[in-house]
Formats: C-alpha cells, sequence, structure tokens
C-alpha cells in the first residue's frame, strides 16, 4: 500500500484500526523523521480512546496510513486532534443537555409533580439538618429516659432487698394507707348498691307484670271481681313505690361511683405521681452519697456538680408532690364526709319510708334531696331519634 494513500475505513477490521491508532499513538513522528514526547501524550491518549469509545462513526472516515519512516503525511496533527477532541466533548455534552431539558419538562407534563432540582441548593441541606436535629434530641430524650430507669430500677431493687434507704414519712403513708383501705370498703358498698338495684328492679318489674294480669282476671272473672281487683290495686301501689325508691337508690349509686372512681382516684393519681417522685430523689440521692464517697479529682468533681444539680431538681419535685397530696388528702376528707353525710340519710330514709308503706314519707324523702323521677319511657328515644 503506497504511503500517503487515502484508504476508506470499510475494508478493515476493528482490531486494524485500533492497533493502527495505537501504533501512531507510541511513537509520534516529527516532520524530520525525529522521535520526540508530545506535550499533552496523557490528555491525548485519553482522548484518543474516548474517540474511539464515543466518537463518530469510524465507517463514514478516513485517515492516511502510513509506516514508522514514512513522511509527515502519516501524521495526525495536533490541531485535528484538538478539534476532535472539541468536537467530541460537544458530542458527550449534547444528550447530557437534552436530558436535562426533558427532565425539566416532566413538571409541565405533570403540574402536581414537582420535577427534579438540577442545581444543588440549599433548601435539601436544611431539611438534612433539621432531620439531624430531631434525630439528636429524640437520642437526648431516649438516653435521659434510660439513665433515670436504671437508677430507678437499681433504687428499687436495693429497697426490697433491704440493702438501699429510702425516705420515709410516717404521718403521710398512714393517711395514703387508709385513703386506700377506705377505697376498697366503698367500692364493696357500690358492689352491694349495684346489685340492691338490679334485684329491686326485677322485682317491680314482676309487680307491675302481675298487677296487670290481676286487673285482667278481674274483668273475666265475674265470681272473683272483687278480690282480683284488690289485689291489682295493691301491685300498682308497690310498684309505684318500688320506682320511687329506685330512684333513690340510683342517686346513691351513682354519687358513691363519683366519690370513689372519680374524687378518690384523681388523689390515688397524685399519690402515684408523688412515690415515683419519691424514687427518684432517693435514686438520685444515693448517687451523690456514693459519688462524694469517691477520689476527688477533676472528673469526679464534675459527675458530683452535675448529679447534685440533678438532686436538687427531683428534691423540688418531690416536695412539691408531697404538698399536693397533703392538700388533696385533706379535701378528700372534707368532701367524703359531706357526700357521706347525704347519701346515708337519703339511703335510710327512703327504705324505711318504702318498707313502712308510708308513700307520702318516701316522696317527702325524694324532695328533700331533690331528686326527680324520670317519667315511664323516658329512657326510651323518640321517634324522632330512631329514624
Amino acid at each position: 500500500m503506497a504511503s500517503g494513500q487515502a484508504v476508506d475505513l470499510e475494508g478493515f477490521t476493528m482490531t486494524d484500526s485500533i492497533m493502527s491508532k495505537a501504533a501512531t499513538m507510541e511513537i509520534p513522528i516529527n516532520s524530520n523523521g525525529d522521535t520526540r514526547v508530545l506535550g499533552e501524550d496523557d490528555g491525548l491518549e485519553q482522548d484518543l480512546q474516548q474517540v474511539m469509545v464515543s466518537g463518530p462513526n469510524l465507517n463514514e472516515t478516513s485517515i492516511v496510513s502510513g509506516g514508522y519512516g514514512g513522511t509527515a503525511e502519516g501524521i495526525i496533527p495536533t490541531s485535528s486532534i484538538k478539534d476532535l477532541r472539541t468536537k467530541c466533548r460537544g458530542i458527550n455534552v449534547a444528550p447530557s443537555q437534552s436530558a436535562a431539558s426533558r427532565i425539566a419538562n416532566q413538571s409541565d407534563d405533570f403540574p402536581g409533580i414537582p420535577g427534579p432540582s438540577l442545581h444543588s441548593g440549599s433548601s435539601p441541606t436544611v431539611a438534612e439538618e433539621a432531620t439531624r436535629g430531631v434525630a439528636v434530641e429524640k437520642f437526648d430524650m431516649m438516653k435521659k429516659w434510660s439513665l433515670n430507669t436504671y437508677k430507678c430500677t437499681k433504687q428499687l431493687i436495693s429497697e426490697r432487698f433491704g440493702r438501699g434507704s429510702r425516705t420515709v414519712d410516717l404521718e403521710l403513708e398512714a393517711q395514703i394507707e387508709v385513703l386506700r383501705d377506705t377505697k376498697r370498703k366503698y367500692e364493696t358498698v357500690l358492689r352491694l348498691a349495684r346489685a340492691l338495684t338490679n334485684h329491686f328492679y326485677s322485682m317491680v318489674q314482676t309487680q307491675h307484670a302481675l298487677g296487670d294480669t290481676f286487673a285482667d282476671l278481674s274483668q273475666k272473672s265475674p265470681e272473683l271481681r272483687d278480690e282480683f281487683g284488690y289485689n291489682a290495686e295493691t301491685q300498682k301501689l308497690l310498684c309505684k313505690n318500688g320506682e320511687t325508691l329506685l330512684g333513690a337508690i340510683n342517686f346513691f349509686v351513682s354519687s358513691i361511683n363519683t366519690l370513689v372512681n372519680k374524687t378518690m382516684e384523681d388523689t390515688l393519681m397524685t399519690i402515684k405521681m408523688y412515690e415515683n417522685a419519691r424514687l427518684e430523689f432517693d435514686a438520685y440521692r444515693a448517687d451523690l452519697e456514693e459519688l462524694n464517697l469517691g477520689p476527688r479529682d477533676a472528673v469526679t468533681m464534675a459527675r458530683i456538680e452535675t448529679a447534685q444539680q440533678q438532686y436538687q431538681i427531683h428534691k423540688d419535685k418531690y416536695e412539691r408532690l408531697r404538698s399536693d397530696v397533703i392538700i388533696k388528702l385533706k379535701f378528700l376528707e372534707e368532701n367524703k364526709v359531706k357526700v357521706m353525710h347525704k347519701q346515708l340519710l337519703l339511703f335510710h330514709n327512703a327504705i324505711s319510708a318504702y318498707f313502712a308503706g308510708n308513700q307520702q314519707q318516701l316522696e317527702q324523702t325524694l324532695k328533700q334531696f331533690n331528686i326527680k323521677l324520670k317519667p315511664p319511657g323516658a329512657d326510651k328515644p323518640s321517634w324522632l331519634e330512631e329514624q
């Protein structure tokens, strides 16, 4: 093949093309036939490799072939390589710009979905900082909770096994124990009063049905009309008085339920908070005492100062809840006496009047305590409410 003759590469294989390029790249020859090192050897090698991979189609390109001892016609000029590198870079950048424009146009096709951000702004950084801040805050809360739980559990186990000391207020704890015992007994009264209400309600319903049956038989049995009539009137009167007594008993049950399950329970919840505060106070007190018995180096002194601050915080919390418990116990006792005096008097007068058959006294008892009975059928919803 003659030197300097332009040959079409359609007949060459890819291996021949690469070897030809490699030969030209490895030993560049100047116009005098001397060997030298190009200034851009590293960048040129990378650019040529990029051209072979992502450059234009070789089937549409022609090169000049030449040997090692050929003339300058067999050399690819540096300026041509730079132009080719610029074109290749333009080819590589263009698809990216087209892709970027397509990504940006996606937000126009879907107005409800924001397109991806092509520029790294400050919004992701602010979001990451906010997320990191929340995570750090949660971690600190978990750390404090774990440390507090560990100290309280350690103190509780020490108290159970008789190894640790605890703060004791004998007078207050005696009042708390009396309250708990009183609550258990009042719960028994409430349970029995509800059972009495249920049984008495069944009896009143039975009397009502029996009175209706007697009245019906009085109409259908002429020979026993008077006898059935007397019994029907008696059962109706007992049924009426029974409904009045049921109103008094229901009021008694409702008042006891409020006293036991609301007033006493609220005081017991405050007592529970007080006992937890007492346990925390003793746990941090024991921790401070243990640190005071150790060495007094710089690290230990810093820990002692921190423990002293925590001890003071939990001491103030303990004393505040202790004061709240004392106040609530005092008001609970006054309220209990007032409520039970009224309810026990109501229960006694209503039961006595009913079983004595004194209808007037029974009705007067309800008026005395401002108890209003619901008319028959008042508990049933109206036809408008049922719709």
